[in-house]
């Protein structure tokens, strides 16, 4: 797991994505002071921290904004003072703190520098968790003269330093909805620096929180609020949590981009704590690169920007780093060794975040030097940790890696269960249509939806001319009724039938509408929104799910789009959604699920069937390469399945539960070896409350012959040979 630049007293952990799987983890790259005093999360999460940390408390602009130029030179001064605290606080908050109350001290009572100050302390206090300090700082804000100029930016003020408070103790739901008010204030007159501020933090706390599209809307906006100001360093830090959405999304080729913007942004006017944020997070964004030794590079110049900054926080999050990749080595025990210096330096600092990451990272060397007990133990207390500050998404990242690392040591029940856990996170948190809410096709996208949209109004608006003509027509003949009811009535039906022919098109164009939003545009398969409409019309009458369903997951995908490219990514899930259609009858259902998965639902109840359907299609999906110019290249899939009702008892299950045993039964075909797969033949249960439970440790339960399972073997290479 490695940690993001936004950390608390200077430092929070990096990003990292475990092996062989898309997502990652980064906490502590964003400066605690902007975006409150805490670091977020684990693998590719824990970097954000540290970014809204750099943003906010590094050096002067080398370009200053209007406002800044047109001042007095006094307040120049005062104001470049105030931006260099902002810049650097975060590095030694103790001593930031001190300056930050001398500064105040020599400011005119009531002046909106003076309560910049007060802001710029009250962020400091809240990352190294003084609650009398930030009370204080917070009761000062609250008591601004009535009369004062500034007295309108005073709940700006008191939003983001309650904010900053919650998310450096943990609850960043709860920060998260105190900035949801952002909308209801005015900003049109708010300090730039305060709302630039509270605008990076919310999107910080979105992301971390599972809100990846809104994160990234409000990320946007506080780059162009950035921009707008003049000051690279912040454009730097805006872009750099940016990036880390993106990243988060598993948007990897624009997190790069983006990052390559914010390092030359960044080069202009660097300073210690921004360059550590900007190189953390370049690591970060290229985490799931085979370029070890440029990972490497960027990991250890973060380390040295640390020590330049001559902050423990930042040190402690850049060892954590440095650990994160020496896991990815497989050089455990010295990935334990860092972890443990990190973990010390983090508790010297009260830093939650930077000693999550650590502890994380604990853990799984342990685990990858075969001390499961110990590791599971470590990892299962950060995994809490984050649980208890409503970090879904770094809990589903830490599930996720957990697995992984299970797998690698034959640990094939654990992994199952880790993968089960952090499927259904994954599922709450970061959803197929989330994801493309954050691609670059999605503006693409939403271009041809406002399209067919105003094409559509387009026909209403003609339709309703249409009506209303009508009505004229109509108006007319009655009129003309005396000069002859035969005219009238032709009249009346050539009207009514332009009518009939509008209304006609009109439902045409709907159902075309209908049609493509429940069709996959890659594969040409339905997608999870027509299953979903689909299957409850199959369970009505409350009779849960009834036939055999199928989870298919296409196996290291995402090396087959490392390795080729995603177009040869697309190619293969086109291959693979012909071969199962080629298998299947007209009658079956077959469902692109999201990403590499296939969700397939056919209608005959019986196990035997099931099983022929389910060697058929590990057959199919296996037996030859797909063909991808003149590439040839190797397919395999792993396979969950069961008939329901399920035997012996005849239990049906709702459609959702369904989905989930059949999901947990393909994560032990993967756990077993993959290019297999896994089904349910019967489960010793009464009721279906009995049959969740055991599906909830379906690998114990097997082994005590609680649960009966197929085993299924895809074709081996000499095979497909």
């Amino acid at each position: 797991m490695v940690g993001s630049p936004q950390a608390e007293d200077a430092g929070a952990p990096w990003s990292r994505a475990p092996a062989g799987r898309p997502g990652a983890r980064g906490r502590g790259w964003l400066p605690a002071a902007w975006l409150g005093a805490g670091v977020a999360g684990l693998w590719g999460t824990r970097l954000l921290g540290m970014l809204g940390l750099l943003g906010l408390l590094a050096g002067c602009p080398a370009n200053p904004s209007p406002s800044v130029t047109e001042a007095p030179a006094h307040d120049r001064a005062v104001i470049a003072e105030l931006e260099q605290q902002e810049r650097i606080g975060l590095a030694q908050p103790q001593e930031h703190v001190r300056q930050l109350l001398t500064l105040e001290a020599g400011l005119p009572p009531g002046s909106a520098e003076r309560l910049e100050a007060v802001s710029q302390r009250a962020a400091l206090l809240a990352q190294v968790r003084d609650r009398t300090g930030h009370e204080a700082a917070v009761e000062t804000i609250k008591a601004w003269p009535a009369d004062a100029p500034a007295r309108a930016q005073v709940p700006l003020a008191l939003m983001l330093a309650r904010a900053q408070w919650l998310k450096a103790n943990g609850q960043l739901g709860a920060g998260m909805r105190m900035l949801a008010g952002l909308s209801d204030l005015d900003t049109t007159h708010a300090d730039p620096r305060m709302l630039w501020r509270a605008t990076l933090l919310l999107g910080y706390l979105q992301g971390d929180y599972g809100e990846v599209d809104d994160a990234v809307e409000n990320l946007l906006k506080a780059v162009g609020q950035a921009r707008s100001m003049g000051a690279g360093w912040r454009t730097a830090t805006a872009q750099t949590t940016l990036a880390f959405s993106y990243f988060r999304s598993q948007q990897f080729d624009h997190a790069k981009q983006i990052m390559a913007e914010a390092l030359a942004t960044a080069q202009i006017d660097p300073d210690p704590v921004l360059m550590y944020t900007v190189h953390t997070m370049i690591g970060i964004v290229h985490s799931q690169d085979d370029d070890t030794p440029f990972i490497l590079q960027a990991r250890e110049q973060a380390l040295r920007f640390a020590r330049d900054a001559q902050s423990r926080g930042l040190q402690a999050l850049a060892m954590g780093n440095l650990a994160d990749l020496e896991l990815r080595q497989e050089h455990y025990a010295r990935a334990l060794d860092l972890s443990q210096r990190a973990s010390v330096l983090a508790q010297e600092i009260h830093d939650i975040q930077t000693e999550i990451l650590a502890r994380h990272n604990m853990g799984i060397a342990k685990i990858g030097l075969r001390r499961l007990d110990e590791g599971k133990r470590d990892v299962l207390q950060a995994i809490t940790m984050d649980a208890q500050r409503e970090a879904s998404s770094y809990t589903a990242d830490a599930w996720l890696e957990l697995g992984t690392y299970l797998e690698k040591v034959d640990d094939s029940a654990g992994a199952v269960d880790a993968y089960h856990r952090s499927r259904q996170l994954f599922d709450a948190v970061l959803r197929d249509e989330t994801r493309k809410a954050v691609l670059e096709a999605q503006a693409r996208f939403e271009d041809q939806q406002r399209q067919r949209e105003i094409a559509l109004l387009n026909q209403d608006n003609h339709l309703k001319a249409e009506q209303v003509r009508s009505r004229d027509l109509q108006l007319k003949l009655w009129a003309e009724v005396g000069v002859g009811v035969l005219l009238s009535g032709a009249l009346l039906i050539v009207a009514y039938r332009r009518v009939r022919r509008t209304n006609a098109a009109l439902a045409q164009t709907n159902e075309s509408l209908r049609v493509q939003s429940e069709r996959d545009p890659l594969t040409g398969l339905a997608n999870r929104r027509h299953f979903q409409q689909d299957i409850v019309g199959r369970c009505e009458g409350g009779h849960g799910v009834r036939g055999s369903l199928f989870l298919v997951d296409i196996d290291h995908f995402k090396r087959i789009n490392d390795q080729w490219g995603h177009a040869a990514g697309d190619t293969v899930l086109v291959a693979v959604a012909r071969r199962l259609r080629s298998v299947l009858r007209e009658q079956d259902l077959v469902v692109r699920w999201g990403g590499e998965e296939f969700l397939i639902l056919v209608r005959s109840e019986s196990t035997d069937d099931a099983r022929l359907l389910a060697q058929r299609l590990l057959d199919q999906i296996g037996g030859v390469p797909v063909e991808h110019g003149p590439l040839a290249i190797p397919v395999t899939a792993s396979i969950g399945f069961a008939s329901f009702p399920m035997a012996p008892a005849g239990l049906t299950l709702e459609w959702e539960r369904a989905v989930d045993l059949v999901d947990t039964v393909m994560y032990m075909s993967k756990a077993h070896g993959r290019n297999k797969a896994y089904g349910v033949a019967a489960m010793t249960a009464r009721n279906p409350e009995e049959l969740l439970a055991l599906a909830g440790r379906m690998e114990s339960a097997w082994h005590q012959g609680q649960v009966d399972l197929i085993n299924l073997l895809g074709p081996q290479l000499e095979e497909r040979a």
